[in-house]
């Protein structure tokens, strides 16, 4: 038996952190980034090999995931034999979903081995996603599985995002790693400390969303207006958060400097890749930075 599947990461347009208390978030993939696994069926212990890009950075974590799997499906390690391949373009801990695909990468394999049941496939990948976040709301998880824009909802709403016309986005990494887990439990503790606070800023980020969906179905001019909006309203939940300072915050100021017309993290924060919509192209030495979306 032979199995073959690309995964792809992700990015999101709204919604960070308000998503884990029920609001909605707007989440795409990024198919210029993507995790593939490739088994086959052999006669001896798992083997798994970590083939170029950005595969070496699980080197330390595959093991824990597998690990993880088997705890979760009652299996023992012994029973899985074969070859795994791995290869993956999408950094670890850059807010691009990296740590979903690998969890959905290994739930669709174990599915092709029996392990996992149809339709058993979300719940799986996100509990096998709480290794790296603590509390995996599942947004990153759904849209790797489904491969398509989405409403997301925690306990609720996935619906598909189309949009009705072609902004200019793109991504570029900020230069500095953030750590979901660390984000997490910061919000947490602001919330905790200024509940008041907290609550309006989940409440900001819920209207930005809210915006950000029907500035995609207007016609591109009202919907450009609207959209930027949206990103600078949802944006500036991350500094009221602190999760956008030093060098994150620079990053999106030079991206203001060059002419986007808003920009925010996306992800959980403290790093990782920024959004930044354009009212017209970049021009080329400021487009070889930038990742399209």
């Amino acid at each position: 038996m032979e199995f073959q599947k690309e995964v792809y990461g992700k990015w999101i347009l709204s919604g960070e952190h308000a998503v884990l208390r029920g609001g909605p978030a707007l989440v795409f993939p990024v198919r210029s980034r993507s995790f593939r696994i490739d088994y086959q069926e052999k006669n001896h212990d798992l083997k798994i090999q970590l083939l170029g890009g950005h595969s070496e950075e699980f080197q330390l974590i595959i093991w824990g995931v597998i690990e993880r799997a088997c705890e979760q499906l009652g299996l023992s390690r012994s029973q899985l034999k074969g070859l795994i391949q791995l290869r993956s373009d999408i950094p670890a801990g850059a807010g691009m979903g990296a740590s979903a695909a690998l969890c959905v990468a290994i739930t669709l394999w174990l599915k092709k081995l029996g392990h996992v049941k149809e339709g058993d496939e979300y719940e799986t990948a996100r509990k096998l996603e709480n290794l790296f976040h603590g509390e995996s709301s599942g947004v990153d998880v759904a849209v790797c599985l489904l491969n398509q824009g989405l409403k997301f909802r925690r306990h609720g709403e996935r619906s598909s995002v189309d949009l009705q016309w072609a902004p200019f986005w793109y991504l570029s990494y900020t230069g500095q790693r953030g750590v979901t887990k660390d984000c997490v439990l910061q919000v947490k503790s602001l919330i905790e400390r200024d509940y008041s606070l907290a609550e309006n800023l989940d409440q900001r980020m819920n209207e930005a969303t809210a915006l950000a969906e029907n500035a995609l179905k207007q016609n591109s001019e009202k919907g450009f207006k609207e959209l930027s909006e949206a990103i600078t309203q949802a944006g500036s939940c991350f500094y009221q958060w602190g999760l956008c300072t030093g060098a994150v915050k620079a990053h999106l100021d030079d991206l203001k400097d060059l002419g986007a017309k808003a920009v925010k993290l996306t992800g959980s924060g403290n790093g990782g890749y920024a959004l930044s919509l354009w009212q017209e192209p970049p021009p080329d030495r400021v487009l070889q930075n930038l990742i399209p979306v």
